[in-house]
């Protein structure tokens, strides 16, 4: 019996000091001694307990509104949650600060942690590409009001990261219709993406579908339009081989250019023509070659008149 007793009585003195703890904070929280609540909360970020500071300084907020202490009250708001990994909550105290505060000291910084914020809330390709684009935009935002910022490599990254996202997103959608074969279809998307965005990443990949789906089209049509959809073919070859003369897929679009060539050549005059821009293209190489030789032996002539 005294052993149950003396249980309960430690039970209840731990139950006891738990609750007097946790009313400590809670007081705290609820106290409208602006001082002590405002360096505890201090003491709470600096101690890392950003959860902790984020609900003081959110208290505090109301407190210190109109006083010298408010830009620092609200800035630390967003930073505790920034802090704290809750970055949609930091990107709404952060939009609001600058908004409220836009000459505070702390306003660039708060404009770039936005701006991570905004960032770290993206999606991955294969989603919703709205918010990449308002990050996009901020960023721009930013670096025109602080050009001389010592974030310009942090938002590089963040902007090569984004825009690979929309090239990823444009590129992969056109190239959807090929993988189910829709060859018009796919030529047009991506002859789009190309349009929408000359600079897309994947450029030598988007050129090399472009003109297989043209090649497949023409390949799949019935006789009486194979002629013109070939010719479609034939210029989506030369546009590839004019940009990516080395590139890994030439080996592939030269054999499928010369099919192309046989099946033209079932067409009255079309063959002439396609022989006389392979003769002019081969005639051109060969007075290339002829020119070298002539300056070569030139210099051979000087060098051997000079030795005279």
């Amino acid at each position: 019996m005294k052993t149950f007793r003396l249980t309960m009585v430690a039970m209840l003195a731990t139950a006891a000091l738990s609750v007097s703890c946790k009313s400590q904070y809670e007081v705290l929280l609820q106290s409208t001694d602006v001082d002590t609540k405002y360096a505890a909360a201090f003491q709470y970020f600096e101690a890392g307990k950003y959860t902790k500071s984020a609900q003081l300084f959110e208290s505090l907020s109301m407190q210190v509104s109109g006083t010298a202490k408010e830009d620092t009250v609200l800035y630390y708001w967003g930073l505790s949650n920034y802090n704290y990994k809750d970055y949609y909550t930091a990107e709404t105290n952060f939009d609001r600060f600058c908004t409220n505060f836009p000459r505070s000291p702390f306003t660039p910084d708060a404009r770039f942690l936005r701006i991570d914020c905004l960032y770290r809330e993206t999606l991955r390709w294969e989603l919703d590409q709205s918010p990449t684009t308002k990050a996009l935009s901020e960023i721009a935002s930013y670096l025109r009001e602080y050009p001389l910022n010592g974030h310009v490599g942090d938002c590089e990254r963040m902007i090569k990261d984004l825009n690979l996202r929309l090239d990823t997103k444009a590129y992969e959608a056109a190239r959807l219709y090929y993988k189910m074969e829709d060859y018009l279809a796919s030529r047009t998307a991506l002859v789009n993406v190309l349009k929408d965005n000359a600079d897309n990443t994947f450029r030598e990949d988007i050129l090399y579908y472009t003109a297989m789906s043209s090649y497949k089209y023409a390949k799949l049509s019935v006789q009486s339009k194979q002629k013109d959809r070939y010719l479609v073919f034939q210029d989506d070859y030369f546009n590839f081989i004019g940009e990516n003369p080395e590139s890994k897929y030439r080996k592939e679009l030269d054999a499928l250019y010369q099919r192309s060539q046989t099946a033209l050549g079932k067409y009255e005059g079309t063959l002439d023509k396609v022989k006389e821009r392979q003769y002019a293209k081969e005639r051109a190489k060969l007075d290339k070659a002829a020119a070298a030789v002539e300056k070569e032996a030139a210099k051979s002539e000087k060098a051997a008149k000079k030795a005279e």
